[in-house]
């Protein structure tokens, strides 16, 4: 049977991986560094999902171009080398992906991280052969420009009407809304379901483990 979404296309911080500990410890670790006045964890939290440049400048609105880049470098620094707060997959994903993968489905990953910060991801959970294609915010454009998902698009060969994106942040929704691709809300990441859902996802999910039944319940 054809599917109507036959590519499912990820994104990774608080959609598969539960790293939003971690990405507000090290923002706070390299703002300290800098010299920058601490933004809260709700401020932080709220910017996951862009590309750390663009993320850091919503932070500091005024901040120089020197600035941010300054706070970019000391900010990879500690998540990729010195930070060590645990970043664990949430519960459910890896029996879902097998399940996703079982039924046929094309996966990707489009992810407001560097390619290097998705690697050491990838890496350490092991979940490199899920994915074919992946993009990377600092390969392309940050959320919600929706280079990223014309560029999956265009490896997979597949029309935008039959990809789905997944994600916890309205950046995510957003993004898909560019590419007039449908999109899944996962509610257990950075932003709330009312704030999603402003952004029309065809439905939500509260558990990673509810993704492929849900994907398998919109397919038919």
């Amino acid at each position: 049977m054809n599917k109507k979404y036959q590519l499912i296309i990820f994104d990774w911080d608080g959609t598969l991986m539960d790293s939003t500990a971690q990405i507000i410890n090290c923002m706070h670790l390299a703002s300290k560094e800098v010299g920058a006045e601490q933004r809260s964890d709700a401020d932080i939290r709220n910017i996951i999902g862009l590309g750390l440049e663009e993320a850091i400048h919503a932070l500091y609105p005024q901040a120089t171009h020197n600035f941010i880049d300054k706070t970019a470098i000391v900010y990879r620094d500690y998540y990729l080398f010195k930070d060590k707060t645990p970043s664990p997959l949430f519960a459910g994903v890896v029996d879902m992906l097998d399940e996703l993968r079982e039924a046929g489905y094309d996966l990707a990953i489009a992810t407001g991280k560097s390619r290097r910060g998705l690697e050491k991801g990838l890496d350490e959970t092991k979940l490199q052969d899920y994915f074919p294609i992946t993009r990377c915010a600092d390969e392309t454009r940050s959320k919600p420009d929706p280079q990223m998902l014309s560029e999956i698009l265009t490896d997979y060969n597949t029309h935008p009407t039959n990809a789905l994106m997944i994600g916890d942040s309205v950046y995510d929704l957003q993004m898909a809304n560019n590419a007039k691709m449908a999109s899944l809300a996962v509610t257990y990441g950075v932003h709330d379901l009312q704030r999603l859902m402003q952004q029309k996802p065809v439905d939500h999910v509260t558990s990673a483990s509810h993704i492929s039944k849900k994907i398998k319940d919109l397919n038919e």
